[in-house]
């Protein structure tokens, strides 16, 4: 496999020159009019953000990715799939409707809103991937029958992938709800009674009625529970916890494998967008976003799935001398800020399985964005 390109256009703007600019280069780097076909439709997957949260990709970067999929004959649309937890997100109508309060409209980022996978999150397309866990994954019609993938995603930590990024975005996100279900459900969180107070705040958003009230302390049935980890943000009190065992690496596993299955047969007609800022310790699931743990970047954007994740970390911990210089960056390497959020997951474990799945690789070629001309 031929190491892949990574581009990386920092969040350093000039009079002249300034983050859309970098977007348009991006795309002539990449030389995306010989990648997606003409008039093809390209599924531009993003997270609309959950109300309350400030940190999902601002519509006006949407705007300018979809004109220029237009400049070169694509048919873009912005889409996103139902949720496996109970919330405005967990079907199509309340769904769209959240996407345009928080400006995604075809007003303003130019191209349609559609949810992939209908109203109920039931429509879906099943793909055969003969993975280690997955052997056929239930991919949302939509983004399955869509000629191009191009991903867009704010950039974060995660509790059970160590990183939110375009293999999070791609694997969890392009999935049906049976296939969320699918990947969570191994993943049974655990109650620390002692820090229970017994305010059934997850009874109220757990939507399999795995939780109940015993004692006056919450019971989580792992019988009738889907994994989703809902209740583990939802609990004012962090009582609820992940419980750290082998079915972490396997969810991280099932992710790839279902990263894999909604890029088949668009593998060389995708472009994938890591927005690098604003980097918050939780998904953007969540009601809030929480300060930054760590400095932002700006763009950095690959053809290759797991490069661009790979980058995204290496440029955080060790940005290069240009990059450091740009950005006025005070070091030269940090600790790194998932392990740090998050030091019992492994955040390298599904890039790693999606490299010896032959999506991607972890190696790569870095581009400055910024020295083109």
């Amino acid at each position: 496999m031929e190491i892949p390109t990574v581009a990386v256009a920092t969040l350093a703007t000039q009079y002249k020159r300034n983050l859309f600019h970098k977007i348009d280069a991006i795309f002539d780097l990449f030389e995306m009019e010989k990648r997606i076909p003409r008039r093809g439709f390209a599924a531009v997957k993003l997270h609309f953000g959950e109300e309350g949260n400030t940190t999902f990709v601002r519509p006006i970067f949407l705007r300018r990715i979809v004109e220029d999929l237009k400049k070169i004959g694509a048919r873009p649309f912005l889409t996103d799939t139902c949720t496996l937890y109970v919330g405005e997100r967990s079907n199509a109508v309340e769904h769209l409707e959240l996407a345009a309060r928080h400006g995604f409209q075809p007003s303003v980022v130019n191209a349609p809103v559609i949810i992939a996978d209908g109203l109920r999150g039931n429509s879906y397309k099943e793909v055969s991937v003969g993975g280690k866990h997955i052997e056929a994954a239930f991919v949302a019609k939509e983004i399955a029958e869509a000629d191009a993938v191009i991903g867009v995603t704010h950039f974060k930590a995660h509790e059970l992938s160590g990183i939110g990024g375009t293999l999070k975005n791609i694997g969890m996100g392009c999935a049906a709800r049976k296939g969320k279900l699918a990947q969570h459900s191994n993943v049974a969180p655990k109650v620390k009674r002692k820090r229970c107070v017994g305010c059934k705040t997850c009874v109220a958003v757990c939507a399999f009625h795995a939780i109940s009230m015993a004692d006056g302390k919450a019971r989580i049935d792992p019988e009738k529970c889907a994994g989703c980890g809902e209740c583990i943000t939802a609990c004012p009190e962090k009582a609820i916890q992940i419980q750290w065992n082998e079915t972490i690496p396997v969810f991280q596993e099932k992710l790839a494998e279902y990263a894999k299955a909604a890029l088949m047969g668009k593998e060389k007609a995708s472009l994938f967008f890591n927005f690098v800022w604003e980097i918050s310790a939780i998904c953007d699931c969540n009601p809030h976003s929480g300060a930054p743990i760590a400095p932002g970047i700006g763009i950095v954007t690959s053809t290759d799935p797991v490069a661009v994740d790979q980058a995204a970390v290496d440029l955080i911990c060790s940005p290069p001398k240009e990059v450091r210089e740009a950005l006025h960056l005070p070091y030269e390497s940090m600790e790194n800020p998932f392990e740090k959020a998050y030091p019992k997951t492994d955040w390298t474990i599904h890039l790693a399985h999606a490299e010896r799945i032959g999506l991607g690789l972890r190696e790569y070629r870095l581009v400055n964005v910024d020295t083109m001309e």
